[in-house]
């Protein structure tokens, strides 16, 4: 069958799309699945309305002959004693069913099914409904979000509101679930039930529900609770036979935890013992340094990190940055901050314009792929669960525009570009997010970060830079940074990685840390 032209150009795009795979982790990517579903749902329309005419033609068909096959089932041998209404039912048996038949399963739309068909294979997969639901779970964890704010979609910042159904609240409770993740199975589990109990409709049912909420708040060692919403299953199916089980199984598991206290108890009433309880002391407050990483990187993302002291924070300048009198910044020089002391990193403004972005996000777009991570111990390159965004490399050769942009960086930071890796693009996915991590090596020793554009970010268009190594050579281990998860908006990012070969007479070594 010969598809249409817009199927043929649709095709060709999710060609184009599919071999990147892992649509999830860039927002960029998914924004051409948005155009492809506009199409598909024309397309949809016309089916539907050409299905319609079909269905009527069935409907006069199925009246005619539910009358005629009223009166003939009365007196069948009568009714067939006329020749003609033999002739006529051998006909409609052999013929004329038979083209109904093929009516009932035609596709009148230019092979629409077929199509459609075709197209899945280029659409988002398991593992990207299955990334996008994580991406949501970590989100929640990150932010503090409770359920209900991310079902009733009231996220700060957020443009297109959107609600999460039942069905959508299950699935997220489901997935956690395959992950043995009982914490969130029962936190999506529960929004789903109240959505029910509030009288929303679905094709989920309470007992279903309440069945995944008993068992998750069990495995997290609550048998009372989960004792309680177990009969709260029963009292709707009274026969559920893993729920009758598990009803036996909770109360046993509470009598004998009881009777373990009371024995407790009565050992330490005994005559000659004293009960005894140690005094409750204060907690003490947990030295930041003592804090798991996880827990401090989540707390800088809601902005709880470290504070400066105003000692600190008056060493802090801005100022008119010509890097020495360089004849690119001598007329203009770049306005120039202090970010922080230690690391150093400073922050250059206004120092890639509208334009510029929008091109650097047209080259790379195409290229997109999966953001990879070197394997410490092979050298292999692989994707990695901690950076959620995908990536594409620009050569100076390639684009004028690149090339101006490379150029500009070393006039910036007086460091030798002909040894630097290429630019390198980035786009984060939902709930993006690269964990804390270093970026020097072997070679690489200065990083520029260019945030290429951030909806909801008043840094749009900025670099910071800082020193990943010391003057010594060795690793600057303060310099550990990390890419908060995207709660709301789209992020891209450019970033330069610098190595230290080629910058003998533009940043000599040192022989201490202190240099």
């Amino acid at each position: 069958m010969e598809l249409p032209f817009w199927c043929l150009l649709l095709l060709s795009c999710l060609q184009s799309l599919s071999a990147h795979n892992d649509f999830f982790t860039s927002t960029g990517q998914m924004t051409d699945l948005l155009y492809t579903e506009k199409d598909l749902v024309t397309s949809l329309k016309d089916y539907i309305r050409a299905e319609e005419n079909k269905l009527e033609r069935v409907k006069r068909w199925a009246e005619k002959l539910d009358s005629l096959s009223a009166a003939a089932t009365q007196d069948p041998e009568g009714f067939l004693g006329h020749p003609v209404n033999a002739f006529k039912l051998m006909k409609r048996l052999n013929t004329e069913w038979g083209d109904l038949e093929s009516l009932v399963l035609s596709d009148t739309t230019d092979g629409f099914i077929s199509n459609l068909t075709i197209q899945r294979q280029y659409f988002p997969t398991d593992e990207d409904q299955t990334g996008a639901a994580k991406a949501l779970l970590r989100l929640q964890d990150t932010y503090r979000l409770d359920a209900n704010t991310i079902s009733t979609g009231d996220l700060p910042g957020v443009k297109h509101k959107s609600l999460m159904t039942v069905d959508d609240c299950y699935e997220l409770g489901k997935i956690a679930y395959s992950d043995v993740d009982y914490y969130h199975t029962e936190l999506w589990m529960a929004q789903a039930l109240k959505q029910l109990d509030q009288g929303e409709e679905s094709t989920i049912d309470k007992v279903t529900v309440l069945d995944y909420l008993s068992y998750s708040i069990y495995q997290q060692g609550e048998i009372e609770r989960a004792l309680e919403y177990t009969k709260r299953l029963l009292e709707l199916d009274p026969e559920h036979q893993r729920a009758k089980g598990n009803l036996k199984y909770f109360e046993f598991q509470l009598e004998k935890q009881k009777n373990a206290a009371e024995d407790v108890s009565h050992k330490q009433k005994e005559p000659g013992k004293k009960e005894t309880a140690e005094k409750r002391k204060k907690p003490k407050k947990v030295s930041n340094h003592l804090i798991p990483e996880r827990k401090k990187y989540e707390m800088l993302c809601r902005g709880e990190g470290n504070r400066m002291t105003p000692r600190r924070w008056s060493r802090l300048f801005c100022r008119y940055h010509d890097n020495n009198h360089n004849p690119m910044y001598v007329l203009a020089p770049a306005k120039q901050q202090d970010e922080w002391d230690r690391p150093y990193i400073v922050r250059y403004l206004d120092i890639i314009s509208d334009k510029e972005i929008e091109r650097v996000k047209q080259l790379a777009k195409p290229r997109l792929r999966r953001a990879t991570i070197s394997n410490p111990i092979t050298g292999v390159l692989e994707t990695a669960p901690y950076r959620i965004s995908k990536s594409a490399w620009l050569t100076a050769y390639e684009d004028p525009m690149i090339d101006k942009i490379n150029q500009r960086i070393e006039d910036l930071t007086g460091l030798e570009m002909d040894t630097a890796e290429e630019l390198q693009v980035a786009n984060y996915g939902v709930g993006g997010q690269y964990e804390p991590h270093f970026d020097f090596g072997r070679v690489r020793f200065a990083t520029l970060l260019t945030s290429v554009v951030c909806c909801l970010c008043v840094f749009q268009g900025t670099a910071v830079f800082w020193y990943n190594l010391f003057a010594s050579g060795e690793g600057d281990y303060s310099t550990r940074h990390a890419a908060c998860p995207v709660l709301v908006g789209n992020k891209w990012v450019s970033n330069k990685w610098i190595h230290e070969r080629g910058q003998e007479w533009r940043r000599p070594c040192g022989l201490s840390e202190s240099e």
